[in-house]
């Protein structure tokens, strides 16, 4: 029998303990076998059993979230999911959260709205589950000491929060119609860069785009985050790398030398108009259990660029993306998935392979490399 994803939940408060605590334990895979009110009583339970993934706040009592995210990751990694109010303020240091080694950021559930708590749901109990398959890349020496203790776990109602039911996991069909006639232009010298990633996305995509030049055809990025996480995420990236990176506004153009990331809890399409290719924001029904999807984003690029476009697919959890990356090289476009050992969660990339989407696997360091010969 599969064993249960055992989970410690890290945060101030009773009542958001509680609801994480119900939305975990609603999920037959996972297990929650502690609470703790602050990283003292977590670092207690810790050494008495060490749990598989960690959900976090950042702003406690006594020791801060990052703080103790740093500790985690420098005495034996354990996979970290913050899970905290998101505001101006704890914006940039969420952003430091995943440089630290957070495996994924997501909002608290708001209490009392249906549709977001539903949303929550999915989005909690996905990141726990890639959280537990993370690669986490260990320091020389590190190791985890579990000792087994002669306690209960702590038990909660296995109840869905407010009794939602989990509505069908939808697919690109909900935002755009798969195109049964080609409508991109015909092949030119002019590419563009459809990339997905989500869990280690971060990570990758800073590699990815810090080594390519500022003549690199443009670029169109979904990555997995939070609203108002991305637009920090672009303006990290814009001050280290060669090429500008911003979050995509509607009617954005695609240029030479500019990746448009996807704002959180937004689709991004990609659209063309005459020889000018510009991307569409929209506010559709989450994706495959996402929003920005991938698959959106991948299915409008091939729909709308066609030969024209190079397809990347990126470390994450899931399936989000292997559709549309096929659409795309149904399409012409040339596909490169990221290797399983550069990966922190080789689960995307995987699912674009068993589909035959795939024209290439390799190494994170190698796809800038490769885009920037396939565009000539």
């Amino acid at each position: 029998m599969k064993s249960k994803i055992k989970v410690l939940i890290v945060d101030d408060s009773a009542v958001v303990r509680q609801t994480l605590a119900e939305i975990l334990n609603g999920d037959p895979d996972i297990e929650v076998i502690g609470v703790a009110a602050d990283p003292y009583f977590a670092a207690n339970k810790i050494s008495h059993q060490v749990p598989d993934v960690i959900t976090l706040d950042i702003e406690m009592p006594r020791m801060d979230g990052l703080t103790f995210l740093k500790k985690i990751m420098n005495q034996h990694p354990i996979p970290v999911v913050i899970i905290s109010s998101l505001t101006d303020r704890a914006t940039q240091t969420g952003i430091k959260a995943l440089e630290y080694g957070a495996v994924d950021i997501i909002t608290k559930p708001k209490l009392g709205t249906k549709e977001f708590i539903e949303e929550s749901e999915m989005r909690i109990r996905d990141a726990v589950k890639a959280a537990s398959h993370a690669n986490l890349k260990r320091k020389p020496g590190s190791r985890r000491q579990i000792q087994e203790v002669n306690e209960k776990p702590i038990v909660h109602n296995h109840v869905r929060t407010a009794g939602i039911e989990v509505k069908p996991k939808l697919s690109a069909d909900a935002i755009l119609s798969k195109s049964s006639s080609g409508t991109s232009m015909l092949k030119t010298t002019e590419k563009v860069v459809a990339v997905g990633a989500s869990t280690g996305g971060t990570e990758a995509l800073r590699v990815f785009l810090e080594q390519l030049p500022s003549d690199c055809p443009g670029i169109v990025i979904v990555q997995h985050m939070p609203e108002q996480f991305t637009r920090s995420f672009a303006e990290r990236l814009n001050q280290i790398c060669n090429i500008t990176v911003k979050e995509a506004e509607n009617n954005d153009t695609v240029i030479r030398g500019r990746a448009l990331i996807a704002p959180g809890n937004h689709h991004m399409l990609l659209k063309r108009s005459g020889a000018r290719y510009y991307v569409e924001i929209n506010d559709g029904p989450l994706v495959n259990r996402h929003r920005p999807s991938v698959d959106v984003l991948f299915r409008s690029t091939a729909k709308y660029a066609g030969s024209n476009a190079i397809g990347i697919i990126m470390t994450g959890m899931g399936d989000d993306g292997a559709r549309g990356m096929l659409e795309m090289k149904e399409a012409g476009a040339f596909n490169i998935a990221q290797d399983e050992k550069s990966c922190v969660v080789y689960g995307m990339p995987k699912e674009a392979v068993r589909f035959g989407g795939v024209d290439e696997i390799l190494p994170l360091n190698l796809i800038s490399e490769r885009v920037l010969k396939y565009q000539y």
